[in-house]
């Protein structure tokens, strides 16, 4: 081993134990990985920054645009409508709608994009069908996952492993290389959620706030007892708040003092009430007399008379600045006169204020502030809009000129007019042309911690090669018994990119694995694709625990629990493994 080597070898562990641990961001670890290497000579800086501008970053960039702008135009809410229009109240329908769809949708786009796209439109349609969610959630996302490994453009993982391939000498990934064998996943992962993994997904109706069971549609806010307030001088049973708006009391706090609300509790003026109701009935609270949501914005009232304030039930998406704060902290109120009219919080909630209430991943907020704030708040990502309440439809005009834009694009590029990145770079410039949308729109939307990752781990797949690491650590693989064996070495490689896809990124992942694979596969004397197209597929496909993005996005949102993704992704993991095993010696010769 030489230093050179073993320098690589106690970065790498550095950076392995720095993904696992999750306190440092995954993009933050890989770029000071990064410096790591400029820092102890094993790269040199125009080295390592080359993957900042390597075809792959410019690719995923223009992909990523793309699929923003189809979200952007309204795609979103023209898909919604439609799978509502088909579905109807057949319920088996909807199912099968919500493994096929995402599947076709997101073997053209990315699998977390395709998650994003279509939780909003699951939650509603679970919520008007009258369904748990976590039935469909789940699938949702697994197909979409599963699609990732139908083309070359499905998942950001197919992508950096391309440009791995090219930087050893490899061909790189066609367009549609992987299909052969990623359609064949695709369907059996399909069939298997529809008969097995369903059966598996617990149904999750209840919620628990302080003890009492509150149901997936309910929502929590805070109300006070005005001066005039009828209900004051009655017990809880007798008054309005319980007979009329058929709301649920959970909690009463008088002064600093918090009392359990019993049935024949009197209530007296200026009484603070934790109240559980639909969300019909929480929008009847500001028109009923002598209560008030607490801490009501007054200049709310300018903006609804002239017609330019809306109500809206959003959700908390992965990246959003909320995660992890308290309401009160965030200054939403001062800064965008945006007033929090209940919460629809997962989990165990124990009341003490709701401003004093930490938001959480797939926490639903029924809020009402200015329209114009709303767009704003939700491109920055603050949340994703799940329904307008009692408003106009978005203007889906660009929607068709955006969808023609992307397929010309990937039309392109499958008939092998223009280079892929050129291609999707042309379409970009396209949309910003046509004001599908606008430049300033795209770089706010786009996830820059993605590029900022696999720009960094493409210097350290470089590094791996040049520190001589690659070799040294294929050597030590080769004298492993049994590992000459094509089966054995193809099998090796599988679970050993499912291991390290759980505590790192699946493009770290790649980045790791891939230089190792083509040395041990050229030391044995074998075809290295093979055993590059078995990391690909292993390292798109992360299903046994919620750390993949896309299963991150379902995860809170349909209160699933770590072992959900075990027991369900477990069994899913060797149904691909069983049909990878199989296809890609035959289509790749070993």
């Amino acid at each position: 081993m030489t230093p050179a080597i073993a320098a690589f070898l106690f970065i790498f562990v550095i950076g392995l134990v720095l993904f696992a641990w999750e306190r440092v961001p995954a993009d933050v670890t890989a770029l000071g990985l990064m410096l790591s290497l400029i820092l102890t000579g094993l790269l040199s800086p125009a080295d390592a920054f080359a993957g900042f501008g390597s075809e792959t970053v410019l690719m995923i960039l223009g992909l990523l645009i793309l699929t923003e702008t189809l979200v952007y135009t309204g795609l979103v809410d023209m898909t919604g409508r439609w799978i509502l229009g088909t579905v109807g109240e057949d319920v088996s329908r909807l199912r099968w709608i919500m493994l096929i769809v995402p599947g076709i949708v997101s073997a053209v786009i990315s699998n977390t994009a395709a998650a994003a796209f279509f939780l909003p439109i699951v939650l509603g349609l679970a919520h008007r069908l009258r369904i748990s969610a976590s039935q469909l959630l789940m699938p949702m996302a697994f197909a979409a996952i599963l699609a990732g490994s139908v083309t070359l453009i499905g998942t950001s993982t197919n992508l950096v492993v391309s440009g791995l391939m090219q930087q050893q000498g490899l061909a790189p990934l066609s367009m549609f290389e992987l299909t052969p064998v990623g359609l064949p996943i695709l369907i059996a992962g399909i069939l298997y959620m529809a008969f097995i993994g369903r059966k598996l997904i617990p149904d999750r109706t209840a919620r628990t706030i302080d003890g009492p069971v509150l149901p997936d549609d309910l929502y929590f806010t805070e109300i006070t007892l005005t001066p005039e307030s009828p209900a004051a001088g009655k017990s809880i049973e007798e008054s309005l708040i319980m007979r009329d708006l058929n709301l649920g009391v959970l909690a009463l706090q008088r002064g600093d003092e918090v009392l359990r609300p019993l049935a024949d509790t009197i209530l007296t003026e200026g009484d603070t009430l934790l109240v559980e109701g639909k969300r019909e009935d929480i929008l009847r609270i500001p028109q009923t007399n002598g209560i008030e949501i607490s801490g009501r914005i007054e200049e709310l009232e300018s903006y609804a008379q002239d017609g330019t304030t809306q109500v809206a039930e959003v959700v908390i998406l992965p990246g959003s600045p909320l995660l992890g704060r308290t309401i009160r902290g965030l200054g939403l109120r001062e800064r965008y006169k945006l007033q929090i009219l209940a919460v629809n919080q997962a989990g165990d909630i124990r009341y003490s204020k709701i401003g004093r209430l930490t938001l959480s991943l797939g926490d639903v907020l029924l809020v009402q502030l200015p329209a114009t704030n709303l767009r704003l708040l939700e491109s920055e990502k603050m949340f994703r809009v799940l329904d307008i309440i009692e408003t106009p439809p978005n203007d889906l005009s660009k929607a068709r000129l955006a969808s023609l834009i992307f397929i010309a694009s990937l039309g392109m590029a499958v008939l092998g007019i223009l280079p892929i990145a050129v291609a999707v770079l042309l379409g970009t410039l396209m949309a910003f042309l046509t004001r599908c949308i606008t430049p300033e729109e795209a770089y706010r939307r786009i996830e820059w911690k993605t590029l900022i990752l696999i720009g960094s781990m493409l210097a350290f797949g470089q590094a791996m090669t040049q520190t001589g690491t690659a070799d040294y650590l294929a050597e030590l693989i080769v004298n492993l018994p049994g590992v000459g064996s094509p089966f054995v070495l193809l099998t090796f490689f599988f679970f050993i990119s499912v291991v390290l896809t759980q505590p790192m990124s699946n493009q770290a992942a790649a980045a790791v694995l891939v230089p190792i694979a083509i040395q041990t596969a050229l030391l044995l004397g074998h075809n290295p694709r093979p055993v590059v197209i078995m990391i690909a597929l292993a390292a798109s496909c992360s299903f046994i625990t919620p750390l993949e993005p896309a299963s991150v996005i379902v995860y809170s949102a349909g209160r699933y629990r770590f072992m959900d993704f075990i027991r369900v992704g477990g069994l899913l993991t060797i149904v691909v493994y069983v049909i990878a095993i199989l296809l890609v010696p035959l289509i790749w010769q070993a």
